[in-house]
């Protein structure tokens, strides 16, 4: 996997915190420095330690899966690709409202859902999963914090084309891991 498919790859698992941060920050105008951070943390952290089990949990079937390695990756993505795009489409889901402990976790385990199968592929790879999931948290950080922050100013953006952006660049990263 190519350094530029790795960053393409942190900026479309990011999307799904950013949207989740875009919301609060919509909502929660209270210590708003304090709230971008939590959700910031909490959300980079999970899409940090998820790619890491993935990559752990099929690492035991290396050999047995090494065969169709490409296709399994091309497969993972794919379908992450056009849920991402299906679900942009469907009726605006409800997000809790809430940081308190529970709901952060509950917000970066269902934002990191992704991550933890996009892992899988990347047991197939030369890349360093360490580096990789470092890589994909601190992006997530960073794009959940311009999400929470970001929502000041356009209360009207639809977070549609975010997730049809990440939905397409999945799909370019499932076609690209068949060449």
């Amino acid at each position: 996997m190519t350094l530029l498919s790795l960053i393409l790859l942190a900026i479309a698992l990011s999307i799904d915190a950013c949207v989740v941060s875009f919301a609060h920050g919509l909502v929660l105008c209270d210590l708003r420095m304090k709230n971008s951070l939590l959700l910031s943390v909490f959300t980079g952290s999970a899409q940090g330690i998820m790619p890491i089990i993935g990559y752990f949990l099929a690492k035991p079937f290396y050999n047995m899966i090494l065969p169709i390695s490409k296709w399994l990756s091309f497969a993972i993505f794919l379908y992450l690709g056009l849920k991402f795009i299906q679900e942009s489409f469907e009726k605006d889901k409800e997000v809790p409202m809430c940081l308190d402990l529970k709901c952060l976790l509950i917000i970066s385990v269902a934002t990191s859902i992704d991550a933890l199968a996009a892992g899988v592929p990347l047991t197939f790879t030369s890349v360093n999963i360490f580096k990789a999931a470092m890589l994909i948290a601190s992006t997530t950080f960073l794009f959940a914090f311009a999400g929470f922050w970001t929502s000041c100013f356009f209360t009207n953006f639809k977070t549609r084309y975010l997730e049809i952006l990440a939905g397409l660049i999945l799909i370019f990263i499932a076609i690209e891991s068949l060449v």
